[in-house]
């Protein structure tokens, strides 16, 4: 076995190699850029080494600067983690060369699977079911217009070398070919340093489901059953699960079958995956094989208790593989949520900056219900421009799909992060959303359920009742902490009326608080100003504690806390709601204060996040209509097209291609 090895890679990926390696006696060698002095995995690992500037391309993607800081420490073997270099033919071969081991499948294996173009020809030579498609390299946008007329509408165009959901388009027409060809390209060139694309038909209303395999060095391949990976935003996958809710044991067989023999035919010997896109009749077709660890390799590990990171190093040292087929038994049910520097009430654009608070639900074994969090991130850290915007992955496992999403949901809500916008809010709703907790899901199904993205929402019914209730009860106790302030009038104790007018934006909710023991009780009183039933809330909740962890009539629930002006706002199930607690008085004078609205800035475009321009696709005096391209930013290695929300007339251009931009930067202005 090893002794010591380097983690080409950073963020959660490379700290979690850390702790397997960590638990099997094996000492780590992280790598780092200027960006990621001070980041997690650099802390964790035995010892780091500097390798350049923070562009990947400077420092990450430099095959010769990890070899040298291989020599430099003496590390015998490299873990690639996924992304970067994980699925360059050319890294492990210069591995090799150098004497040091490679932590994945062989070169021939990479080269086989790793180009999506000759994977699916390879596919097709094994009998495996491929989707319709133009395999061959496309030119220009005219013999991708050609093709996907030929092919039939609608078609994706992806980069042959990608992944991750970079460099990928759905086209529906003509000019969506057009367009998303070149941002295709454009996207896989600064990605991969690979601009081929290809195109292929997409299936209607499909499913993404993939399947684990695990090979050896001795010809033994398996497969550890699949994930569902249909929740999906922009190609990129955002929740998914293990088992699949489509799957039946027939079914799981055949594509297990299948994954293994393209394996074997490419002599497939460590973790890799083997997507599939699936109709709803349980029909399935080849994608593409990943020749590294997946992102959601953890929802696999909770079912199988498989460490895929401890069977890839003990590969890779030469281990036959200690399970056999019959040995894979799939236990329960697991859900992953990748959390992402993303802003959701923004359409979801990345968000750069500090972590002023990050306070992750603590991890656990109880009850049956696991909580993991995989992340690469601390408080205080920075969230970078020049890398994936994910902060962590949140997993959670219970004997049932049903239990798992319900931990899930919780967990989320117990997640605190200040400093950034990110996608808690936004996951938060997908886990209480009934069609996804009915399983029935597609890689459309954000599209569908979200057709005009997230927005905020006013909370209803019993959600906004438990809302009201939380905050009187966080209210009564910052008011019994203030009636234990010294210097009170003696013989003149404070007594509060137990009346309140909760707001909730600007919908009052009126109720009773009242504290009996260790609980408070809160009774809703309705329009005839009858008082109800009581709700007994239970918890241990001190102020400036930035979670409410707490029962109401039995039920467990957990609320993010932020104090606003004169009251704090409450986060829970994708719902954030600015909140004030009066007492009858108080509330009799909030109610003649005037509503404020926000300042129209509708005839300016401004740049929605920290990002590159690309380029400016107008000019000054130039009339446009609602929908035609105005600007490209690339930010977080994705291109972003900024498109005219109604016609008009560009008045005057502030920004140019090339210019680096702040948030909420001027880009133009209409008349």
């Amino acid at each position: 076995m090893f002794k010591r090895i380097l983690i080409a890679n950073r963020g959660e990926i490379a700290c979690r190699i850390i702790k397997t390696a960590r638990r099997m006696g094996i000492e780590t060698v992280a790598v780092y850029s200027e960006a990621d002095r001070d980041a997690l995995h650099v802390e964790m690992a035995d010892e780091a080494v500097f390798i350049g500037p923070p562009a990947a391309a400077e420092s990450y993607l430099l095959i010769d600067k990890i070899v040298e800081a291989c020599r430099k420490t003496g590390a015998e073997a490299v873990h690639p983690g996924y992304g970067f270099l994980s699925e360059r033919e050319a890294f492990p071969r210069a591995l090799e060369k150098a004497g040091i081991v490679f932590i994945g499948p062989n070169p021939g294996a990479i080269a086989a699977m790793g180009d999506k173009i000759e994977s699916k020809k390879a596919a097709a030579a094994a009998k495996v079911s491929t989707v319709p498609g133009h395999l061959g390299v496309i030119e220009d946008d005219k013999q991708a217009v050609k093709i996907a007329d030929q092919i039939g509408y609608p078609v994706m165009i992806k980069a042959s070398a990608g992944g991750g959901g970079k460099g990928m388009r759905i086209a529906h027409s003509k000019a969506e070919v057009a367009e998303g060809f070149g941002l295709a390209k454009a996207e896989a060139k600064a990605s991969f340093g690979d601009d081929r694309v290809f195109i292929e038909k997409f299936i209607v209303d499909p499913r993404h489901i993939e399947i684990q395999v695990l090979g050896d060095k001795h010809g033994n391949v398996i497969y550890l059953g699949e994930r569902e990976c249909s929740i999906q935003r922009r190609n990129q996958k955002v929740i998914e699960e293990a088992p699949s809710p489509l799957l039946d044991e027939s079914t799981r067989r055949k594509m297990g079958e299948q994954a293994v023999a393209l394996a074997k035919a490419v002599n497939y010997d460590s973790a890799g995956t083997v997507e599939f896109v699936a109709g709803q009749d349980k029909s399935f077709f080849f994608l593409e094989m990943n020749t590294r660890l997946q992102v959601e390799h953890p929802v696999t590990e909770l079912v199988t208790g498989i460490d895929l990171v401890e069977q890839m190093i003990r590969v890779a040292a030469g281990e036959k593989l200690a399970l056999s087929q019959k040995d894979v038994t799939l236990t329960g049910w697991a859900v992953e949520s990748r959390l992402y520097a993303e802003d959701p009430f923004r359409n979801f654009l990345p968000s750069v900056g500090r972590l002023v608070k990050y306070r992750p639900p603590t991890e656990s074994e109880a009850d049956d219900v696991t909580v993991r969090n995989d992340t690469g991130v601390q408080e205080g850290g920075e969230i970078s421009i020049y890398y994936d915007p994910m902060i962590a992955k949140l997993v959670t496992h219970a004997p049932s799909r049903a239990a798992a999403i319900e931990a899930q949901s919780t967990a989320l809500d117990s997640f605190y992060i200040d400093g950034i916008r990110h996608n808690i809010p936004f996951l938060s709703a997908l886990m209480n959303h009934p069609r996804w907790r009915e399983g029935r899901l597609s890689t459309g199904f954000i599209a569908e359920e979200f057709p005009r993205g997230f927005a905020s929402r006013a909370p209803e019914g019993e959600v906004a009742r438990r809302l009201a209730a939380v905050a009187a009860a966080i209210d009564h106790v910052l008011g019994e902490r203030k009636r234990q302030i010294s210097g009170q009038l003696i013989g003149r104790p404070v007594h509060r009326e137990r009346r309140r007018a909760v707001w909730l934006g600007r919908e009052e909710v009126p109720l009773e608080i009242t504290r009996e023991a260790q609980d408070l009780v809160v009774h809703f009183i309705d329009a005839d100003g009858a008082t109800g039933q009581p709700h007994h809330l239970a918890s241990s909740w001190k102020p400036g504690e930035p979670v409410w962890h707490g029962k109401i009539d039995g039920l467990e629930i957990a609320l993010q806390v932020r104090p606003v002006p004169n009251g704090f706002r409450l986060s829970h199930q994708g719902f954030d709601v600015a909140i004030q607690v009066f007492t009858e008085t108080e509330a009799s004078a909030a109610r003649l204060m005037p509503v404020t609205t926000a300042s129209d800035s509708g005839k300016k475009l401004l740049c929605p996040m920290p990002g590159l321009v690309i380029s400016i696709a107008v000019s000054e005096g130039q009339e446009v209509k609602a929908g035609e391209t105005l600007a490209v930013i690339e930010a977080m290695k994705m291109q972003n097209v900024l498109r005219a929300e109604r016609d008009g007339a560009v008045k005057k251009i502030y920004a140019t291609s090339g210019a680096t931009l702040a948030v909420d930067a001027l880009i133009l202005e209409f008349a």
